[in-house]
């Protein structure tokens, strides 16, 4: 049961015990299949959240409706991430995806016709996890109103020491500070509010293995590099409302794929 008064003023919350050690288990036993799997070639994408150089590649652009490989910008035999479409792809990814208890989550977050959007597997791999800078998760996935969500679930415990997520707890009441997306076939990020982020105190989301943590679309979020020894794998799924428009000219496109619900 989500705290929803803490999400309204937080603009996260954070479920405990909400994925099983085996859900966990399985995620991850299913990635490493996928990865032995890869064939990198001599010039994989790196994906970096610090110059967004990866929107130039036409393997990223076209990743919102594939299963994609991204490696580290600064390790490259070591993967950043898979992404974005495991949760319709991938049967394991989709039968986590559309389990009854997130459906459940998402109607008492308001999500009146929800769509699975987006979905993430992170390795924040030991030693190379590179640092995710502030963001706001609206200003890569727009609606209009916005209403995109994010459901992060820990599948390795997560800390200060390997990149745990943090958050300045009550700034996604703020505007929506940047746009990504495409101008004139080509993906640019503009400025829409130039003033600093809010000046509170971030906050170190620290959780176990199985937590969830629900991200409000607009909230300021980072995540520092995984300089310890442990990996700290993630899963992300990103929703948004169906009732809410989506216009064409956010990054993530899927002509062949159409964007489903729960079911």
């Amino acid at each position: 049961m989500i705290d929803l008064a803490a999400y309204a003023r937080d603009g996260f919350a954070v479920l405990p015990d909400f994925a099983t050690a085996a859900e966990c288990e399985a995620l991850k036993a299913r990635a490493a299949e996928m990865v032995a799997g890869f064939q990198p070639g001599a010039a994989p994408t790196a994906f970096s959240t610090l110059d967004q150089a990866h929107a130039r590649d036409r393997y990223f652009r076209e990743s919102g409706g594939a299963i994609r490989f991204f490696v580290e910008e600064k390790a490259a035999s070591q993967l950043n991430k898979i992404g974005h479409a495991l949760h319709d792809l991938d049967p394991v990814f989709d039968r986590f995806s559309r389990q009854p208890r997130l459906a459940a989550l998402a109607g008492e977050l308001g999500l009146k016709a929800p769509l699975l959007l987006q979905s993430m597997y992170l390795f924040k791999q030991p030693h190379v996890g590179a640092e995710v800078g502030w963001h706001q998760d609206a200003t890569f996935l727009r609606t209009d109103p916005p209403s995109v969500t994010g459901f992060w679930i820990a599948l390795d415990d997560a800390d200060r020491d390997n990149g745990c997520l943090t958050a300045l707890p009550g700034a996604h009441r703020g505007p929506l500070w940047q746009w990504f997306g495409y101008q004139d076939g080509d993906l640019v990020t503009r400025t829409l509010d130039a003033t600093p982020w809010p000046a509170v105190e971030p906050v170190a989301l620290e959780v176990r293995r199985g937590a969830l943590i629900v991200l409000h679309g607009l909230l300021p979020h980072a995540s520092t590099a995984n300089r310890s020894p442990r990996p700290r794998h993630a899963y992300s799924l990103h929703l948004i409302d169906g009732r809410a428009d989506y216009p064409d000219d956010n990054w993530l496109q899927r002509p062949d794929l159409p964007l489903r619900g729960f079911a």
